[in-house]
């Protein structure tokens, strides 16, 4: 099986949030200190040095960026934003699935990229433009978002990854699974390629 193809019947751990009421993923985001074997150290945002047991058949997803033009009505995207004060959201990031990945983790839930942000993953109905910047109306599950896209926020999508890309200062964002002991797994890699850090 291809490893791209492979990507997407692994979990990711931006999509798959909130899809299991029994699992609550720990998402990793920060700098790669060491791989050894199938043991990643990340050095986190918060400067704390956490260890991720790797699947054997782990998979690199690489991060890169996109432009606005290519989210089209029809789309299927992610995006963590942030609530205002009159109900809208405002994107502090949107991801471009590849058409592969499309309804992977769909739905609206809390997300941690700040405190109080959602996460969610939708098709785009709509595209306008507002006085604040790129109106998307995002359907799912018979719900309706509207999210305004400010100038300058980060909108990315994925390819196909190498695992050569996971060197000392790689960015990363790796959904992982926390064991009864505390330990972290995981069978996929989100790598900002070229020094890109993942927004999500």
């Amino acid at each position: 099986m291809a490893p791209f193809r492979l990507i997407i019947l692994l979990a990711l751990g931006c999509a798959v949030a909130g899809a299991a009421a029994a699992q609550t993923p720990v998402r990793v985001r920060g700098a790669i200190e060491a791989l050894d074997g199938t043991q990643l150290t990340v050095k986190s945002r918060d400067g704390d040095l956490i260890k991720i047991k790797l699947a054997d058949n782990y998979v690199v997803a690489a991060v890169v960026p996109t432009a606005l033009d290519m989210i089209k009505p029809g789309s299927f995207i992610g995006t963590a934003a942030m609530k205002q004060t009159d109900g809208s959201l405002v994107a502090l990031e949107v991801l471009v699935f590849p058409e592969a990945m499309r309804g992977v983790g769909e739905g609206h839930y809390p997300w941690d990229l700040q405190p109080e942000s959602t996460m969610t993953n939708a098709t785009v109905a709509t595209l306008a433009d507002s006085p604040k910047g790129h109106q998307m109306t995002l359907t799912f599950k018979g719900e309706t978002n509207q999210v305004i896209v400010p100038p300058g926020v980060p909108i990315v999508t994925f390819e196909p990854g190498d695992k050569a890309m996971l060197k000392p200062g790689a960015k990363v964002f790796v959904g992982t699974t926390k064991a009864a002991d505390g330990s972290l797994s995981a069978a996929r890699v989100n790598v900002g390629k070229d020094g890109l850090t993942p927004p999500m």
